[in-house]
């Protein structure tokens, strides 16, 4: 399905309160996992519709490089920093408190308080097999927690009439929270593509639905603090990962931190 912008969509929630950090194009909201926890639960109703990027190191780079995906990047709620390079990047340039805010860690970070707020959580992508796991990992392990509805997409482009389903179906269940989980740039542009016609507030959170399913394990918290999950990731997965890796991270370090873009 091809990228359809929605040029009258106006985002309902202030971007102006959200300080952001222009690295490589790419608008990085300088923020930490508290003060995006506060907003997203300040704003929550006014934020459906809409969307959140999870930006790291890759994304950066093809943003770079597509000017289509970075409007993408740009065109949401927020971009959050969820490569620690970004945050570290934000910190050189003045921005004291921007700190790495995973998509992993905002998921779970939700789902603690989901059953006392009354959230109610869309799943939207990977496959049958990882949702199907997922809903019985989240079932456990946060009691009481609303699970309006999970879909795993085909592979090929829908058509309209399939898309015109899929969007009635999530907004029958009426949901707070999409979390979309279809790897970038699809899930970016799966998101523009309905900015303004889900009802729920859009998050892209790529293995997101992976490692909450328990099919990915996370680095240990000493590497994710000194920004080396993306390591831990290669060792898991060097022959798909390396190529990625090499030709973004050098591009990322040559723009961003020699030339400071």
């Amino acid at each position: 399905m091809s990228v359809i912008y929605n040029e009258s969509y106006k985002h309902t929630a202030d971007k102006s309160e959200i300080p952001t950090c222009n690295i490589m194009g790419v608008n990085i909201a300088a923020i930490d996992m508290d003060w995006l926890l506060k907003y997203i639960e300040c704003n929550l109703k006014e934020l459906s519709g809409d969307y959140i990027c999870v930006s790291n190191v890759h994304t950066t780079v093809m943003a770079y490089e597509d000017q289509e995906y970075q409007k993408i990047q740009n065109g949401g709620i927020m971009a959050i920093p969820d490569g620690g390079p970004l945050s570290s990047v934000g910190r050189k340039r003045g921005f004291k408190d921007m700190k790495r805010t995973t998509g992993p860690s905002l998921m779970g970070e939700i789902f603690k308080i989901s059953a006392v707020k009354g959230y109610r959580h869309y799943f939207y992508g990977s496959t049958d097999e990882t949702i199907e796991k997922l809903y019985s990992v989240l079932a456990d392990s946060y009691p009481g927690i609303q699970i309006a509805g999970m879909y795993s997409p085909p592979f090929r482009p829908m058509t309209y009439d399939e898309d015109k389903a899929i969007i009635e179906r999530i907004n029958e269940t009426n949901p707070d929270f999409v979390w979309v989980g279809l790897g970038a740039p699809k899930q970016e542009k799966w998101m523009t593509a309905h900015q303004g016609r889900i009802n729920g507030l859009m998050v892209g959170v790529g293995a997101g639905f992976d490692y909450h399913a328990g099919n990915i394990e996370r680095a240990p918290e000493w590497m994710q603090k000194s920004n080396l999950e993306w390591l831990y990731r290669l060792l898991q997965d060097p022959r798909r990962l390396f190529r990625r890796y090499w030709h973004t991270n050098m591009k990322f370090i040559w723009n961003a931190v020699v030339r400071g873009m």
